[in-house]
């Protein structure tokens, strides 16, 4: 009985469209992360699965945050592959820091091949409470009941 698969072509020729857009099969296309706000601050996470520590970089060069690491490829020497999904190489993010950001006490920690990078709000861009002065109220009382006795 021969099978028909009519999806396999189309999978193969997405395949091939999306490694030659990237180089090569196990070259890292993204870093997938979150990224929210909670009180006075933000917080991204970002996935690196296997990603040696020491090559682990966090960067802010002229408002731009740059987050990159690396995942050592095991040895190819007198390996037979049969399957080859895991990405190896030079993963790479940026993002562009507003003025609402205190790029100096941007902190990060790796921890079971998660990234968390804490970026504070800065203190001028923290919302606050105006005090409103009230000029002239007396005067304009006065001036109520005065008006009030003719």
């Amino acid at each position: 009985m021969l099978r028909f698969d009519p999806f396999s072509d189309f999978d193969a020729m997405t395949r091939s469209m999306l490694n030659a857009a990237s180089g090569t099969a196990r070259a890292p296309r993204f870093m997938p992360m979150d990224l929210y706000k909670v009180d006075d601050h933000y917080m991204l996470i970002a996935d690196l699965p296997g990603a040696d520590p020491g090559s682990i970089d966090v960067r802010v060069d002229n408002g731009v945050l740059t987050l990159s690491a690396e995942r050592t490829a095991p040895s190819d020497e007198g390996v037979e592959w049969l399957a080859s999904e895991r990405f190896s190489g030079t993963f790479r993010r940026q993002l562009t820091l507003g003025d609402s950001i205190d790029a100096a006490g941007i902190t990060a920690r790796y921890d079971n091949g998660v990234l968390t990078v804490t970026i504070p709000v800065a203190e001028k861009a923290k919302p606050r409470r105006i005090q409103v002065e009230s000029v002239g109220s007396d005067h304009t009382q006065q001036a109520i009941e005065t008006g009030a006795k003719s």
